[in-house]
């Protein structure tokens, strides 16, 4: 396997490829061990052999983008875990991305743990402040195709009972400022949720305290936000991934 690796870090070193014997000698592989291993990763698609030279094939490409991925992942998880730290509260970050909401990562502990998805929360966006903010940040036309697939219903007994009062709702939040769920979506729950400009995607960070801490929720939000431009750049990312 290493030897594999080895071939193929000195394959992605040439943009336009290079021979076998090159590739061993770079590798430090004898030839006959080069041309074994060359046949092999060209067979499972990690290289193409073109006009007598070898260039990265389609495995190995996912493989990169796969790498990256979750090297992206790691510094948004990390991220979140040092907010959650320093303030006290479970952390989200989700982004609307064709078409549907998505929790990119969340950061909490034992001793506050994040709220449990009892229903799923890609269908109740319009129940929980994550969702809520994703949408508000939404166009009419985008905002109504997604409230078509998944309509307004109640999911406890303080959620928003019907379209028309969701989407007053939505018009009467204040640009940049945190989006508040009082047990909406999870009895015992409140959250918030702040939304985020990142690119043409809408994005939010959000967290959540049992109901019995409601006095801490905005001051914990408001802190978030005085912060949240140091994240940015690290936020982004998810976007491509």
């Amino acid at each position: 396997m290493q030897r594999a690796m080895r071939l193929l870090e000195a394959a992605s070193s040439h943009q336009y490829g290079a021979p076998a014997k090159q590739l061993a000698r770079e590798s430090g592989l004898a030839l006959p061990t080069a041309y074994h291993l060359l046949r092999t990763l060209t067979h499972e698609g990690y290289l193409r052999r073109e006009k007598g030279v070898f260039v990265l094939g389609e495995a190995s490409e996912q493989l990169s983008s796969s790498g990256a991925r979750h090297h992206r992942l790691g510094m948004i998880g990390k991220a979140l875990e040092h907010w959650r730290d320093a303030i006290g509260v479970p952390v989200y970050f989700a982004v609307y991305r064709e078409g549907e909401i998505e929790v990119v990562g969340v950061a909490d502990t034992p001793a506050n743990p994040a709220v449990e998805e009892w229903a799923d929360f890609r269908e109740t966006g319009h129940a929980h402040a994550i969702g809520q903010c994703l949408l508000g940040q939404l166009g009419d036309e985008e905002r109504q195709d997604h409230l078509d697939r998944y309509p307004v219903q109640s999911i406890t007994r303080y959620s928003v009972r019907d379209h028309r009062t969701f989407l007053r709702r939505l018009d009467g939040m204040r640009r940049m400022q945190p989006i508040v769920e009082r047990q909406e979506y999870a009895l015992g729950t409140v959250c918030a949720a702040i939304p985020i400009t990142a690119g043409n995607t809408a994005a939010t960070m959000a967290i959540s305290l049992p109901s019995n801490q409601a006095d801490r929720l905005l001051p914990a939000a408001r802190q978030l936000q005085s912060e949240i431009g140091k994240l940015l750049g690290t936020l982004a990312f998810s976007i491509s991934i």
